[in-house]
């Protein structure tokens, strides 16, 4: 997933001049400075495209550049859109949008008319381009370690296919490269975490349409469950609630320090035959007391 670094994106947006400043969301498009007006944008529908282009040329003005913007706004949505499919949701296509609206103004001052090439396919690499850096300048991996992530990737899935399992690591090493040396790299990069999750994305919506986002169903396996917890302790209080001293040490001692009864007998004077017999007598009464209050353990249907 691709984190976003909101100082990175403003310093590169603030490199544009001020006269391109501009919004782009859900297709709406406006300009500070000039507007066109309905005689303008009149004006320059009923003439020829290759007329507006040679205009733009000659004066770079601004009342056609804007009107080229909004004729071709849809360019920006649709490779947005194609791009955005591959994403994360974390991505706002919004923010492709915006990035794509560059590479459209900078594909129409550095269109050439001479070229014979339609604008169409002109810009479409030029937006494509403008979201693309926009990406990478708002992701905090290396394109060198999300490369070899994805080689990584790739030949796992090829060796899956393959062999019908989980290719071992020896066996993926061999795949990626002949050199020791560059696998052990691409290897230890390509099993580095290069993915970033946000806790605030939904997860569900609950029947009322509440959102429920992932920090609020996160399972946190370092907390002890102070309900689980709290049935241990009663159910070790009642399983040694019977137990002398020297059978509740037997039990912890072979269970909790893993003594031998060679040893149990030595802290406890007592050979081990003795101490063998004790153990067999304890599991007897302890399975006894179990099954006399099976029923307390028993889930509760009603």
């Amino acid at each position: 997933m691709i984190a976003t670094d909101a100082n990175t994106v403003t310093k590169k947006r603030s490199r544009r001049t001020s006269n391109q400043e501009s919004t782009a969301a859900n297709g709406v498009l406006s300009f500070q400075g000039a507007r066109i007006s309905t005689e303008d944008l009149n004006r320059l529908e009923a003439m020829p495209m290759k007329k507006v282009w040679r205009d733009y040329q000659k004066s770079h003005d601004m009342t056609i550049r804007n009107f080229l913007i909004e004729k071709f706004l849809h360019l920006v949505r649709y490779n947005a859109e194609r791009i955005y499919s591959r994403l994360p949701a974390e991505v706002e296509i919004d923010d492709l949008m915006s990035a794509g609206l560059f590479g459209l103004v900078d594909a129409i001052d550095d269109f050439d008319l001479a070229r014979e090439v339609k604008f169409e396919t002109y810009s479409a690499q030029r937006i494509r381009g403008a979201i693309l850096d926009e990406l990478r300048m708002m992701d905090w991996v290396p394109r060198l370690v999300r490369h070899r992530s994805s080689l990584v990737d790739r030949a796992r899935s090829r060796l899956e296919m393959k062999l019908g399992r989980k290719p071992t690591e020896e066996e993926l090493a061999k795949v990626i490269s002949d050199d020791p040396e560059e696998t052990e790299k691409v290897m230890r990069d390509g099993n580095t975490s290069v993915s970033v999750g946000s806790l605030s994305r939904t997860c569900y919506q609950t029947d009322g349409s509440r959102e429920v986002r992932e920090i609020d169903v996160i399972n946190d396996d370092t907390q002890i469950n102070p309900a689980i917890e709290a049935q241990r302790r009663d159910l070790k209080d009642l399983l040694s609630k019977g137990l002398s001293r020297a059978e509740r040490l037997i039990v912890t001692l072979y269970y909790y320090e893993e003594m031998t009864m060679k040893e149990i007998g030595a802290v406890l004077d007592l050979s081990e035959s003795r101490v063998s017999q004790m153990h067999s007598s304890i599991l007897a009464r302890l399975k006894a007391h179990m099954q006399h209050r099976e029923r307390e353990f028993e889930p509760d249907n009603a």
